[in-house]
């Protein structure tokens, strides 16, 4: 399985900056295979330590974290030669051992020659705020769940995802039909590896579901592990009223979807815990579109998105047969699986804070809004044929933006206030085009 974020650990492993690293992401979006892979290819052994099983490793970092001290019990236990450059040390579900954490800015200070990688959930990072925290001593890298693009490498796609990444929408043009196939496949099956890996098998849809329903209860059983039993009742109760709420036609986040009488002050700290394990996406309104962004926050007004499409559609009880209703999958739940898959899109490429706009009325709205080297780029996510874009360009008139971006179903196309991206293009967005807006 091929994975972008591949090429950002051979920029890190080639930095003469190089600090220990960091790799977050929610459970099973790959983070041990993507480490144990670079390992395999890029070294000449592999240190792997797993804090979730090791307790005799747990232990030793109880002790003094001397960096020859760690080095020398790291080597012990996995029949290596830790602290050759050669040698890549691993630190899995480093979010169990708050002290291996800590170690880390002591390598960095003493041992930079040393390449060590660390993974774990994001809350579990920071959940332990007891620790000093290795801050400016760590480097970062954010992995997710499979692009649209891996996804097609991943199911034997391999000359369409080239396509794809090569931005070539003259050829993208010519197989519209096939790539629209393969991303309605996309919006069932995901970009969660395991449900990938088990459709790609036989495009076996039923298979894939399972992996994903099985993902839905492993999550839920995680939010007991690190909260009270009422924190973790309020975190399930949000988590399961996510997908309800996208599929209403204002789908700002109502409080009462999740419980009747329910108050933003009971259930915000639930939703913060699920934005920080990565299982939700929060996209803010904005008031006005001006720089910065973040300036113009309704804090009040948010809209909540699964951190993959995949499981959107399980967590909705999604039916396969809607695979062979052609573009009826692309409309179903009122677009609510597009707007997904287009905001975990341009989360993938880069765009950390994405905001939406709405008139005071909700008369009109701006699916998306983000910022890209200093211009304001207005998104519209379109599901259905119907491309009319009235909103979008009487927004772009109002604020006196240079252009828009519309994501659709329909093939490349530029316009004195607009370009129109294919949906399964969106990985071009927002560097490939970014010299276009």
């Amino acid at each position: 399985m091929d994975r972008i974020a591949m090429a950002k650990l051979e920029l890190w492993a080639s930095s003469s900056n190089r600090k220990p690293l960091i790799i977050q992401g929610a459970r099973q979006v790959g983070k041990t295979w993507l480490i144990q892979e670079f390992g395999r290819t890029h070294f000449h052994q592999t240190a792997y330590i797993s804090f979730m099983d090791d307790e005799n490793m747990r232990a030793v970092f109880e002790g003094s974290l001397d960096c020859h001290r760690l080095l020398q019990a790291i080597s012990l236990a996995t029949n290596t030669d830790a602290g050759n450059s050669d040698v890549l040390v691993v630190f899995d579900e480093i979010q169990e051992c708050p002290r291996a954490l800590m170690s880390l800015k002591m390598f960095c200070e003493t041992r930079p020659d040393v390449p060590i990688v660390a993974a774990g959930s994001p809350l579990g990072v920071a959940m332990h705020q007891d620790i000093s925290y290795p801050v400016g001593k760590v480097d970062y890298l954010d992995l997710f769940p499979l692009t649209f693009s891996e996804f097609l490498r991943g199911t034997g796609d391999a000359k369409l995802a080239d396509v794809v990444d090569a931005a070539d929408f003259d050829m993208m043009t010519a197989f519209s039909e096939m790539l629209t196939d393969k991303l309605r496949f996309y919006y069932f099956v995901g970009g969660m590896p395991e449900a990938v890996t088990a459709f790609g098998r036989e495009a076996n849809f039923d298979a894939a579901r399972t992996v994903q329903e099985r993902l839905l209860r492993d999550y839920e059983q995680d939010f007991s592990k690190h909260t009270s039993p009422e924190m973790a009742e309020k975190i399930r109760l949000v988590w399961q009223s996510a997908p309800g709420q996208l599929t209403r036609e204002n789908k700002k986040f109502i409080y009462s979807a999740v419980r009747t009488g329910a108050r933003a002050r009971s259930y915000e700290e639930a939703i913060q815990w699920l934005v920080d394990a990565g299982l939700l996406i929060r996209v803010r309104r904005i008031k006005k579109p001006a720089l910065p962004l973040a300036g113009y926050e309704d804090k009040d007004a948010f809209k909540l998105y699964l951190l993959d499409v995949g499981l959107l559609g399980a967590a909705s009880n999604l039916d396969k047969s809607t695979i062979v209703k052609q573009n009826h999958l692309f409309t179903e739940f009122k677009g609510s699986l597009t707007e997904n898959f287009a905001c975990q899109s341009l989360q993938t490429n880069g765009i950390k804070n994405l905001h939406y706009w709405s008139s005071k009325n909700s008369s009109a709205e701006i699916d998306f809004i983000y910022d890209y080297a200093g211009e304001i780029v207005p998104v519209e996510v379109k599901a259905e044929e119907n491309l009319r874009s009235k909103s979008l360009h009487s927004f772009i008139d109002s604020y006196h933006l240079k252009r828009g971006l519309r994501l659709s179903l329909r093939g490349y196309r530029e316009q004195d206030w607009l370009i129109n991206v294919p949906l399964y293009a969106v990985g071009t967005v927002p560097q490939k085009i970014a010299d276009r807006l």
